[in-house]
């Protein structure tokens, strides 16, 4: 069982102080099979349910480990990790390139509010390595489940000149690539970057687990 500061005798506390808020797994679900139809061109948004834990384990906050060597450019994985929907998104070159790009655009380009952001996060990519981008799929504004809108062409809600990113239909949020929220949106912070790590042989990630939270 994970081992964290918000653990204590057995029983986990969350401070929600610093969280988005964690809706019920029935609506991310919902919303995520709802969203399942939608797809960009040469874009794949995947549930793969067979990587998560037991719902015991799940519950307790079990380390969910995914392995990612099979995920292709472009393509998407969601796994359940404490009941949150977790985004694995394998970005391809130009779309790291491009992040940049949006920095003008967005209410907090370089992640310096705090409690959505770890450390190692605290780049342009907002992840470990630039291809691979891993974030909790919950809007900071009331907890609905943004849609992957991957490709870079408008579309409903969308702006004309739309690079990619991620749109919560409830209240017109969005996000670009990196989980980052553009200017003048409901949703008050970035997507949540969960505690992760990878596999010594970069195959897998491991979701739950990072240097302040140990397994």
């Amino acid at each position: 069982m994970s081992q964290d500061k918000s653990q204590h005798d057995g029983a986990e506390t969350v401070d929600l102080s610093n969280l988005p808020p964690d809706p019920s797994r029935r609506l991310w679900v919902t919303t995520a099979c709802a969203a399942g139809g939608i797809a960009g061109v040469a874009t794949a948004v995947p549930f793969v349910g067979s990587f998560a834990p037991s719902e015991k384990a799940r519950a307790a906050g079990a380390p969910v480990e995914v392995n990612v060597s099979s995920i292709k450019p472009g393509e998407m994985r969601t796994v359940e990790w404490r009941g949150k929907p977790v985004w694995i998104l394998h970005r391809t070159e130009q779309q790291v390139e491009e992040l940049k790009n949006n920095d003008s655009q967005l209410a907090d380009p370089n992640s310096e509010r705090p409690g959505f952001t770890p450390p190692y996060a605290q780049n342009e990519y907002r992840s470990r390595k630039p291809e691979l981008f891993v974030a909790v799929g919950i809007c900071t504004h009331l907890g609905c489940s943004p849609t992957p809108e991957l490709a870079a062409e408008p579309g409903p809600g969308l702006p004309a000149d739309w690079e990619g990113g991620f749109f919560c239909p409830c209240h017109g949020s969005t996000f670009d690539l990196a989980g980052r929220v553009y200017k003048n949106k409901p949703a008050p912070d970035n997507l949540e970057v969960p505690p992760y790590q990878f596999s010594a042989d970069g195959s897998s990630v491991i979701i739950g687990v990072d240097d302040d939270n140990k397994a």
